[in-house]
């Protein structure tokens, strides 16, 4: 729920595990602000780089690590095209850092 109250539903699919991390895709089915960010908080598991739900001697770490942001991205977007209304679906490649950051993982954090 959000501060006001209002619901909010969110799908987490683990996509790779690591040590100390975890990616995961998030499917909203609502669109609420922050919905990702306040849901992954809630669960114990914050968004690595959230300077505002996550945790701030981990991002200080991240940065040194490399991981200079939030690592969040909206990989895929579906929604309904304003001429013909039929789904229009855009997409995004992982950007380099976090890109760089994974390899990272991969390569040193220990894939489970």
């Amino acid at each position: 729920m959000a501060d006001n109250g209002q619901f909010a539903h969110t799908i987490f699919t683990v996509e790779e595990r690591f040590d100390e991390f975890t990616l995961v895709e998030a499917h909203l089915r609502t669109g609420r602000t922050h919905q990702i960010r306040v849901h992954m908080q809630a669960s114990g598991c914050p968004i690595a780089g959230d300077e505002k739900y996550g945790d701030f001697a981990l991002n200080k770490e991240l940065a040194r690590r490399g991981l200079k942001r939030m690592f969040l991205h909206a990989r895929s977007l579906t929604l309904p095209h304003p001429l013909t209304s039929e789904p229009l679906r855009l997409e995004a490649p992982l950007p380099a850092e976090l890109e760089r950051f994974l390899n990272t993982l991969r390569h040193h954090g220990k894939s489970i």
